[in-house]
């Protein structure tokens, strides 16, 4: 049975990406003083934008990692409670190997929360209908940050890409901000296919198993205000965890003119002269949708702007072998849909599929290379500066989700009957033991085309993983004593 969500717990920022305001920044803050820090967030709390208003002008959203709750106070029996991947954090040696991140990815490099960083605690997300207003919002939170316990430790600016037709794009020229799941419970519906059990994004809710996911939580004695709700099938205790969930925070540098210029190299014609189609083309096979957005198994020769939906096709029954979708293209890999084993094209893969979802949350930053954000401008325009994706995505359970994504789907270079390939965007070059998966295949008849010495396009640059906890849970957080 379906459980009604209790949208007024719930911070906004799972259920909607505030595509109203254009204007974002995100926060990251050490606590110096648990005391100062505990009265300032009981200060927010009533500030916090729920899931159930929709914001005007601005908003706040905020979340904790885990040397964060501790930090603020909470006790070592209650941080326990919480699942292990959340505790260990994104920087831990095996997890490098899971996620790729070593070489220019290592945490020992990046520029926020690597093993060489300061520690992060909080994480506020800051939106405003305009950069004016947001400065503002931002200037009002800054000025308090010293005398309420907390220091800064560096603002996350954004910069939101949009074409002529208002569309999100991403800094290498393509339409993005689609293929996103639709959560049951809510206003939005669609295909039974892409509509996903609320517990697959915020806790408390039976997810796609029918089940619980794992929760954080409090003994009784704890919490003698009774702020939490009472935990729920034997869980026991008070729970933390219910209408909370996870955030996954990566930045990713992207190297824009050298995707564009390894794409010209790779497609240019026997005497050294350009091929724009071909190059365009292949990016897109890359990617699995052309720069519009419409997916390459609905147009496999040529884009198609003002097709219909660009998020509703499946792959087994119109693209079985990926002569359409090169079977490693990045869409596809990270939604592989109805193509799943053990059996593709059937309820039992879209079951499988849906066990791994993500809710994508994040916003570009750094100013584009050319306003047009046209290939044949992006590969012309000397590249200099710092631009990219805040990936964050929303989840229940972090190592089903997005860490299975990132391994399983993304780096893995046997991914859907592959050999040496991983993904072409994010993937990781040297996955232990496979060699250095360079490599791009393309499936074709009579004879399938490869493309090989892919370098990293995407660049990690800091990142770590958070708990977003409702609304009752933060004035719980306030209360510690």
């Amino acid at each position: 049975m379906m459980s009604t969500l209790e949208l007024q717990d719930i911070q906004g920022i799972i259920i909607r990406g505030y595509s109203n305001l254009d204007a974002a920044c995100f926060v990251l803050l050490g606590i110096q003083d648990a005391a100062a820090a505990r009265r300032w967030l009981g200060t927010l709390t009533d500030r916090i934008q729920n899931g159930q208003d929709h914001p005007s002008e601005t908003c706040l959203n905020l979340a904790f990692t885990y040397d964060g709750l501790s930090a603020l106070g909470l006790d070592q029996a209650m941080l326990d409670t919480f699942p292990t991947e959340f505790r260990e954090g994104m920087t831990p040696p095996y997890k490098s190997r899971v996620l790729g991140d070593h070489g220019d990815n290592a945490p020992a490099v990046w520029d926020w929360g690597g093993t060489h960083s300061p520690s992060i605690h909080i994480l506020l997300l800051l939106y405003a209908t305009d950069d004016a207003r947001l400065m503002t919002f931002y200037e009002a939170f800054a000025e308090a940050f010293a005398s309420n316990g907390v220091t800064l430790i560096r603002r996350l600016d954004t910069f939101t890409l949009k074409d002529e037709h208002g569309g999100f794009r991403e800094h290498f020229g393509f339409r993005d901000a689609i293929g996103q799941p639709i959560v049951e419970g809510l206003s939005k519906t669609g295909s039974p296919d892409n509509t996903i059990k609320a517990g697959e994004f915020i806790l408390g809710y039976p997810n796609e198993y029918g089940l619980l996911t794992e929760t954080p939580t409090v003994s009784a004695q704890h919490d003698r205000q009774n702020l939490l709700p009472e935990g729920q099938n034997g869980f026991g205790g008070h729970d933390l965890g219910r209408n909370g969930s996870y955030v996954v925070f990566r930045q990713l540098s992207q190297k824009v003119q050298a995707f564009w210029q390894f794409l010209e190299g790779a497609t240019q014609h026997a005497d050294g002269t350009s091929d724009p189609d071909a190059r365009v083309r292949l990016a897109s096979k890359l990617v699995g949708r052309w720069p519009s957005g419409t997916p390459l198994v609905k147009a496999p020769d040529h884009d198609r702007p003002d097709s219909g939906d660009k998020d509703e096709f499946a792959y087994h029954d119109a693209d079985p072998h990926g002569f359409k979708c090169p079977m490693g293209a990045h869409i596809r890999r990270s939604n592989p849909r109805d193509s799943l084993a053990p059996q593709p094209g059937t309820p039992k893969s879209i079951a499988v599929n849906k066990t791994h979802r993500l809710l994508r949350r994040g916003r570009t930053y750094g100013t584009p290379l050319t306003d047009s954000l046209k290939p044949q401008d992006l590969l012309q325009t000397e590249d200099s500066g710092e631009r990219g994706l805040h990936f964050i995505c929303v989840s229940a359970n972090i190592a089903r989700q997005f860490e299975f994504v990132q391994q399983t789907w993304m780096n893995s270079p046997k991914f859907n009957g592959l050999y040496s390939d991983t993904d072409p965007l994010v993937g990781d070059r040297a996955p232990g033991d496979a060699g250095a998966a360079t490599h791009f295949t393309e499936q074709a008849q009579p004879l399938r085309k490869r493309v090989t010495g892919l370098p990293n396009f995407v660049v990690v640059r800091g990142g770590a993983y958070f708990f977003l906890p409702s609304i009752r849970a933060c004035r719980y957080l306030a209360s510690l004593a």
